[in-house]
């Protein structure tokens, strides 16, 4: 055991100890006593993870697991409560808290007048705690518990303001979606116990090592967690739910989107490498998902007109070059991507969330227009994360997205050029939403925008700087680095080591991808800018490609068409004709029969006890005689 490690313990306590104050005590605390309360206990486990850090870093230990009790013991399965502190739950668990903190903090801001803003601090603690028991668990059953946690507070929290029924239908579509995934991860699980007799990483892990890369069983097993993973980070076809995840306050998009949730499943296969490296087939089939997930959220984006929707198929399209990461076995440069998209998204979704707030609440960036001068804050924040998530040198996105793109470039030229593409696009849909937003005339008659209060504001900055530099935790060989983070994140996970590009090679697409990039923006800015373009309202007449693309390729329709329509059918045929045709009738004549009974009965009941014993002693007779005839 390292000495101080236990101290670990305390990162998933306090937010569950926040959760509980705030949760029992909601009807108590008053102004911001609830959210002072749970962005303490969040900012309270991000410096004992940051404490962690040292201690582990001063340990010369790679890992250190702390048990708590003997959980499960039946027969052969024995499965302890315990947590890992390693390289990568380490990572995760400063993002977790580190983000969460800040968010927490905007919170208090952005939900002061919402009369319900107690249950939702209970909530984010609720999250928070979950997440953090996901990626510090020991063994599959753990992460799984954790896994089960975040769904249901997210049910929770995209569904919170439930006085309109559209956001009751979105949280219920990610609960049902997310479903859908944890059945084939619970399989898995299953299967691995099967395997292995165990679920504790270390046990599995050492195992695996005795198989042949492309066991059967073995990509079975990838195969069925690679379904979980699809379905809580957004992948084709589990992906619809998160853009409908934006009913929810604009906080719990930040928190879903940026650092909690949908990395869930970019987590558990980084953590599960040694089993994926062992299944080139499953790999394969990651690096189609996340590259045809990543193209089909770009183009969708292109055509979104709210602002929090844009930001939605964003991550959409994120998620999957880290799934493009994932297939290609650079786990750890998929993690990176985790950590700077952890940055700027956040910082998209808070500034999206300072925007709202201004607008008195409109989310149309057709309506919008002007806000730089008036916004100023907010405007400077948001060009970072939008300079980040364009990838352009030396913000934060750009370390890490030309490193995905140079290992696409290593693995397959096909996909290195697919990649580009959809990079080109998120530069061109970003810059479109932030030119249509803070330049040009406002649009929106009447409105009064305002720069949001320093509470809401000192999150963007911090976010901003970590947005501007983030990117410097693993700067290559190539500009005189060591790629520390990579090394880091190494120690705790397993990757292909192909063949290094040169550096000739990696300048030449590094100037490639500026170069078109740049373009691109310059492109929107004529577009959007100097010809003031502004996109079509509701219902004007656009060409067939257009509206294809505005309507989301149709996919929620053909959903509903295949899935949604026939259940409502068979649920309402079997309410009609089987419910209220033969099952009431059937239990209220059960009723009646025995109500009618019980009335029989009771005139037997005479208070005479020579009744009784002559009653008794034919039922003896009677009991007798039936013995001796048969």
């Amino acid at each position: 055991m390292i000495p101080h490690m236990n101290l670990a313990l305390l990162v998933p306590a306090l937010p569950l100890l926040g959760f509980l104050i705030t949760g029992l005590g909601y009807k108590r605390f008053r102004n911001n006593q609830a959210g002072i309360i749970a962005s303490s206990a969040v900012g309270l486990s991000f410096l004992i993870s940051l404490s962690s850090l040292f201690v582990l870093r001063n340990s010369g230990q790679d890992s250190a697991t702390l048990t708590l009790f003997n959980w499960i013991s039946v027969g052969k399965m024995n499965i302890p409560f315990a947590f890992l502190i390693d390289h990568l739950s380490l990572t995760m668990m400063l993002i977790i808290t580190g983000v969460g903190t800040l968010i927490h903090i905007y919170s208090i801001g952005y939900m002061h007048a919402d009369n319900r803003v107690n249950s939702f601090f209970a909530q984010m603690n609720l999250f928070t705690f979950s997440m953090l028991l996901l990626v510090m668990g020991a063994n599959y059953l753990i992460l799984f518990i954790g896994w089960e946690g975040v769904g249901l507070c997210s049910y929770l929290l995209i569904g919170f303001w439930f006085e309109n029924p559209a956001f009751n239908y979105a949280a219920r579509k990610a609960f049902v979606m997310n479903r859908i995934g944890d059945l084939g991860f619970i399989l898995g699980i299953i299967l691995l116990f099967f395997t292995f007799n165990s679920v504790s990483f270390s046990e599995v892990f050492a195992q695996a090592s005795s198989f042949q890369v492309g066991a059967p069983v073995i990509t079975l097993i990838t195969m069925l967690l690679l379904v979980g993973a699809v379905g809580k980070s957004a992948q084709i076809p589990l992906f619809t739910w998160l853009p409908d995840a934006m009913a929810g306050p604009t906080p719990v998009s930040a928190l879903i989107h940026a650092a909690t949730m949908v990395t869930a499943g970019i987590y558990m296969i980084a953590r599960s490498s040694v089993l994926y490296i062992l299944a080139p087939t499953t790999l394969t089939l990651i690096t189609i998902i996340g590259l045809a997930t990543a193209l089909l959220g770009a183009i969708i984006g292109l055509k979104q007109n709210d602002i929090k929707k844009v930001l939605a198929y964003s991550t959409v399209s994120q998620l999957g070059y880290m799934f493009i990461a994932l297939g290609v076995g650079a786990f750890s440069t998929a993690v990176f991507h985790v950590t700077t998209h952890a940055f700027f998204k956040a910082l998209l979704f808070l500034g999206a969330g300072s925007i709202i707030h201004a607008m008195g609440g409109e989310q149309d960036i057709r309506k919008m227009g002007g806000l730089r001068t008036k916004m100023p804050v907010t405007y400077w924040t948001f060009l970072a994360a939008t300079l980040a998530i364009s990838g352009i040198p030396p913000f934060s996105g750009f370390f890490s997205k030309d490193l995905i793109l140079s290992k696409a470039f290593e693995h397959n030229f096909i996909l290195y050029i697919l990649a580009l593409g959809g990079a080109l696009l998120t530069s061109f849909y970003m810059f479109r939403l932030l030119y249509l937003v803070f330049f040009g005339e406002q649009r929106l008659a009447g409105s009064h925008p305002h720069e949001s209060p320093k509470v809401m504001t000192i999150p963007l900055i911090i976010l901003a700087i970590l947005s501007v530099f983030g990117g410097f935790l693993n700067v290559p060989t190539l500009f005189g680095g060591d790629s520390n983070f990579g090394v880091f994140l190494q120690k705790a996970m397993t990757s292909f080591s192909g063949e290094e590009l040169s550096h000739t090679t990696e300048i030449s697409l590094i100037l490639i991808s500026s170069l078109l990039i740049g373009l691109v923006i310059l492109f929107a800015y004529r577009t959007f800018v100097t010809k003031v373009l502004v996109p079509k309202a509701d219902g004007e007449p656009m060409s067939f490609f257009g509206k294809f693309i505005t309507n989301k390729f149709y996919i929620d329709e053909f959903y509903a068409t295949i899935f949604e329509k026939p259940f409502r059918f068979l649920s309402g045929f079997l309410y009609q004709k089987i419910e209220t045709t033969i099952l009431n009738p059937a239990i209220e004549g059960i009723g009646v029969a025995t109500l009618k009974l019980g009335e029989l009965v009771r005139k037997i009941q005479r208070g005479n006890m020579s009744f009784y014993f002559f009653a008794m002693v034919a039922g003896i007779l009677l009991f007798i005689i039936f013995i001796l005839t048969i």
